[in-house]
């Protein structure tokens, strides 16, 4: 239509000519609103007389300057507000006072003083007309977009002053278009705010039936807890409808809101618990003015330490990564980051003990975060050789190698697959810690306690390379079915930034050969997990119950060597901390006599890759190893 071309032609202008539109448009009303006066005053058309010019020439030259004084020129009309509304009333207080002062109170010759009241009025009804013209044919073309394209209607659930924001800066979107809010306040119950009625949060099922064709819900609740947001969620999580979360208020300071600002709900959304405020003394304890190596430094839990680390302000950072794009990758943030700091990224394996040795010395390393490993289950399952190999010697290699240069603290990031293990990446975990626990006792002995050894085991992180979550996420975006191993299989879940933050604590909490022991919260059944991902993201599960669902849960059986779950203490000997959530397991452990020459065994069966031999040796060394499955060893013969 002629209109919509009109206002993709203003849209498309560029933001001086919009200007130039408007400060000439005002001028012409600030005219023409004299001469009206004048015919109302007389009642009658009249001629332009030289009074009229003067009247007219101070009508602009007292109202341009005011309104550009009060920003009125800077407004983007689609997404002018109630501020901007102000800001014209108070101009055009201020201009109707000086206008009425020259022609009413003080008086010109030949302009009726009754000219100095009846303009300014005119003035506010043409200069408002104007700008709400000028934002409904702006938006005229917006709503039409609503029509035509394929948006989404949401139901704002929070009608505070994050709610209130996000209302008013959907309407000037073109993705979403908000039909009511939900509130947990029962004042607001009933109400209408910005033209968008309250209803309580258990008219939800209804209002999704009503025909409004709501498809999402926009928690706007930034300010509420944790908790709070994980029971709404939970709620939520049965009805099938698509839910996003508002981002913190301070992406609302300009009281506009996009699509994009909006993000899906994750899944630590679900599952992450209130957190518990870090002790600083423990964060900085091992790394401010240290120097900081941590290995694995490129990988999921490695590069989130190297964050947390970078935060408690160590005198040099150490990166030690065997994959070359992960540590530019890291390296890059990091320095982007904190540009000050010197920041280090060696390239090399945790299996070249004399390059350890060399980085070591050669920086003065004080602390190092041992998170080099492999830990996906089935490919070691697979490469059990390599496996071994990296984890188990690897870590002795960089113990030995902390040892001969003398740093001062040494944490070993370790797993609860290392508890009664049913797989080769658990049993290597858990001869990891072993060699730990003897290389401590050995120190003991020969009084040579100049390094202090940790370990510190939790069970799966959110979003880490190799966890459901994005694996189910990918199976969601491609229509399902999501594929869970066993219905019955449950799993501990932390969030990547709280188990650095952890490590980093318990690290500074051991005494020498301490097991540290993260509290995961409760365990989650892997099949709910996958059900509540579905239905937030506005999907139905379809099952035998509902056989016109959209994503189906497919059960694969159990992979080789996965556990139904996962424990995190082999005995029941467990001593609480000073932390709520790290405990001090007391386990027991392998004098390194006894360890040494079964560690030599291993390597040699490893060299010559005799998966038999390797099996009976990780059976020998970790008699609770109990390999439930035939090898899977892509070599064996």
């Amino acid at each position: 239509m002629f209109l919509d071309r009109i206002a993709i032609f203003l849209i498309q202008l560029p933001r001086s000519s919009k200007k130039f539109i408007v400060f000439s448009v005002d001028i012409f009303i600030a005219i023409i609103t004299v001469w009206l006066a004048f015919c109302l005053r007389f009642d009658d058309f009249v001629e332009i007389t030289v009074s009229q010019i003067w009247a007219m020439s101070t009508s602009v030259l007292i109202s341009i300057p005011l309104f550009a004084a009060h920003g009125l020129y800077r407004a983007v009309y689609r997404y002018s507000s109630w501020f901007a509304a102000l800001s014209l009333m108070r101009a055009l207080s201020i201009y109707a006072a000086i206008y009425s002062l020259i022609f009413t109170v003080i008086g010109v010759n030949g302009v009726p003083r009754s000219i100095g009241l009846m303009q300014p009025i005119l003035l506010f009804i043409f200069i408002g007309v104007s700008r709400l013209f000028a934002k409904s044919l702006l938006n005229r073309r917006i709503y039409n977009d609503f029509k035509s394209n394929s948006i989404a209607i949401a139901l704002i659930y929070g009608a505070g002053a994050a709610g209130r924001q996000l209302a008013s800066g959907l309407r000037q979107d073109t993705g979403i278009k908000p039909v009511a809010f939900v509130d947990d306040d029962p004042s607001y119950w009933g109400n209408s705010i910005n033209g968008l009625r309250v209803y309580p949060p258990h008219d939800i099922p209804r209002l999704l039936d009503s025909g409004l064709g709501i498809t999402d819900v926009l928690l706007a609740m930034p300010s509420a807890s944790r908790f709070r947001q994980r029971q709404i969620l939970a709620h939520l999580s049965k009805l099938s409808i698509h839910v996003r979360i508002l981002p913190g208020l301070a992406h609302l300071a300009n009281g506009i809101v996009k699509i994009e600002d909006i993000r899906e709900v994750e899944i630590d959304d679900i599952l992450g618990r209130e957190s518990v405020r870090a002790d600083e003394e423990l964060l900085h304890q091992n790394i401010m003015d240290k120097v900081v190596l941590v290995s694995g430094a490129g990988g999921s839990i490695g590069s989130e330490l190297c964050r947390q680390i970078l935060a408690q302000k160590p005198k040099i950072l150490v990166l030690f990564e065997l994959n070359e794009y992960a540590l530019y990758a890291i390296e890059r943030e990091l320095s982007q980051l904190t540009p000050s700091l010197q920041i280090i990224p060696i390239l090399g394996s945790v299996l070249d003990r004399g390059k350890l040795t060399r980085v070591f010395d050669q920086f003065g390393v004080q602390t190092v975060y041992h998170a080099a490993a492999y830990k996906h289950v089935p490919m070691i399952e697979m490469n059990p050789a390599s496996g071994v190999l990296n984890n188990v010697f690897g870590t002795l290699n960089a113990v030995d190698a902390a040892y001969e240069s003398k740093v001062e603290t040494f944490v070993l990031v370790s797993t609860d697959k290392a508890v009664r293990p049913t797989n080769v990446m658990g049993c290597s975990k858990r001869i990891a810690e072993l060699v730990l626990q003897a290389k401590g006792l050995q120190a003991q002995e020969l009084d040579m306690c100049s390094t202090k050894l940790t370990m510190v085991r939790f069970g799966n992180v959110l979003g880490s390379s190799g966890s459901v979550v994005p694996v189910f996420r990918e199976q969601i975006k491609r229509g399902g079915p999501i594929t869970v191993t066993h219905p019955e299989i449950i799993r501990y879940f932390m969030t990547i930034p709280e188990a650095a933050q952890l490590v980093i604590q318990a690290g500074s909490m051991g005494e020498g050969g301490d097991v540290m022991v993260l509290d995961m919260g409760e365990p989650v059944k892997i099949v709910d997990l996958a059900k509540r991902m579905i239905h937030l993201s506005g999907f139905s599960h379809k099952d035998d119950g509902n056989p016109d669902g959209d994503i189906e849960i497919h059960f694969t059986g159990l992979r080789p060597g996965e556990k139904l779950y996962e424990e995190l203490l082999i005995g029941g000997n467990i001593l609480h901390t000073s932390h709520p959530r790290i405990m001090r397991a007391a386990e027991n452990a392998l004098p390194w006599g006894e360890l040494s020459p079964l560690l030599l065994e291993l390597e040699v069966a490893i060299e010559s890759e005799n998966g038999d031999l390797i099996m009976m040796l990780l059976k020998k060394i970790v008699p609770e190893f109990n390999h439930r499955i035939d090898s899977e060893d892509i070599l064996k013969d």
